[in-house]
């Protein structure tokens, strides 16, 4: 049996359950560097138990849909941003927590400019790029103790677009 999972744009609204939607939108928050840039300031919810936020480069292989999910992870210590270093779209599972365990899927599809930020303890796919180069800047928690937990799935479920 398989379990079909639509993809969604992704919308600041639609996402808002799981975490925060990092885009240019509206009217900048300031004009900076002698009036040549606007700067859209504090967009996302940096939120760590313990340890310090640390900046790291991921380079993932790209995947293709109709793509098979049959894990999901969270972290209880930190919040995880990923932030694509190229203009192509990727791809954001998310599903919400019921009772410790993840609920149904939910997939969303990134346009060009978009960077998503997990709250922490959030259920997440893996980092999902649909093309090369899958090359990510990543704000996470840096700290000592296990801040990753994975589910596995006993049916996986199948992701594609509608």
């Amino acid at each position: 049996m398989t379990r079909v999972i639509p993809i969604a744009p992704l919308t600041a609204r639609t996402f808002a359950p799981f975490g925060d939607v990092l885009e240019v939108s509206g009217a900048p928050d300031k004009i900076i560097n002698q009036g040549q840039c606007g700067r859209y300031h504090d967009r996302a919810v940096l939120d760590f138990a313990d340890g310090r936020a640390g900046i790291s480069l991921f380079d993932a292989n790209p995947r293709a849909l109709p793509y098979q999910l049959d894990m999901v992870e969270r972290h209880p210590q930190g919040s995880q941003a990923f932030i694509p270093m190229t203009h192509q779209p990727f791809l954001v599972i998310v599903a919400p927590d019921e009772d410790g365990v993840p609920g149904r899927p939910q997939a969303f599809v990134t346009q060009p400019g978009q960077a998503v930020n997990y709250h922490r303890g959030t259920w997440h796919g893996v980092l999902t790029p649909l093309h090369a180069p899958g090359l990510f800047a990543v704000v996470d928690r840096i700290g000592d103790g296990p801040n990753l937990q994975e589910h596995w799935f006993d049916t996986p479920y199948e992701v594609r677009m509608p």
